[in-house]
């Protein structure tokens, strides 16, 4: 039987949206591809037709949810500047952790370690999506001493990812809120103000008579 385009487009979405919800809750080695398929209501059969491996499937998976999530992530934001617009774009997405559950919509806490021995075409999507991400956000951030627009929005990316991840980890325990507590108040700080040498020398006790 043929199928049109359409039909199978479908289908490759029902594919895609599967994986995503197993790579989220149980890594790239818990998602087999039987049990994606399975998921999708499909047979493992038809895998191929849609993708090469299991690596291609997690490569366009990271790649669909980088740039759904990247609109997400930013929307509303575009009038907002500096340490403001970093402790709302970590709101945003640290609030995604549900603390009764320890659940949250990010794969990243699951995927992360994975990908780290993923394959190059693997790691290319990621980095394609944390480019496009950082690239469209940095122009939010004015240059502060110490680090460029894009130095601090890649610092606050992996801060929130790796705080999601922490949270994950320590899930059944009070730390996981606090975790998470800690990584939207350090960005809501912004810059550490540095006091000036003549500020620092009028405030300084006096030296004691040798």
């Amino acid at each position: 039987m043929r199928y049109t385009a359409e039909h199978k487009q479908a289908t490759h979405a029902r594919i895609l949206a599967a994986a995503e919800k197993l790579f989220r809750a149980e890594g790239f080695s818990g998602a087999s591809v039987e049990r994606v398929m399975r998921a999708a209501g499909l047979t493992v059969g038809g895998f191929y037709a849609h993708f090469a491996s299991k690596e291609s499937l997690l490569a366009e998976s990271l790649r669909a949810f980088m740039n759904a999530n990247r609109t997400r992530w930013l929307a509303g934001l575009g009038d907002v500047r500096g340490t403001e617009f970093l402790e709302r774009f970590a709101r945003r997405y640290l609030n995604q952790y549900d603390r009764d559950t320890g659940e949250t919509a990010c794969m990243m806490p699951s995927l992360l370690s994975d990908l780290t021995r993923a394959t190059p075409e693997v790691q290319a999507a990621f980095g394609r999506g944390l480019e496009e991400l950082v690239g469209q956000a940095q122009v939010q951030l004015p240059a502060r001493e110490g680090a460029t627009p894009r130095q601090q929005m890649l610092a606050t990316v992996a801060l929130c990812f790796g705080a999601m991840t922490l949270a994950r980890a320590t899930a059944t325990q009070p730390l996981a809120g606090e975790i998470l507590d800690a990584a939207r108040a350090l960005l809501a700080a912004g810059e550490v103000k540095k006091d000036s040498p003549r500020k620092r020398q009028a405030g300084a006790a006096p030296k004691k008579p040798h």
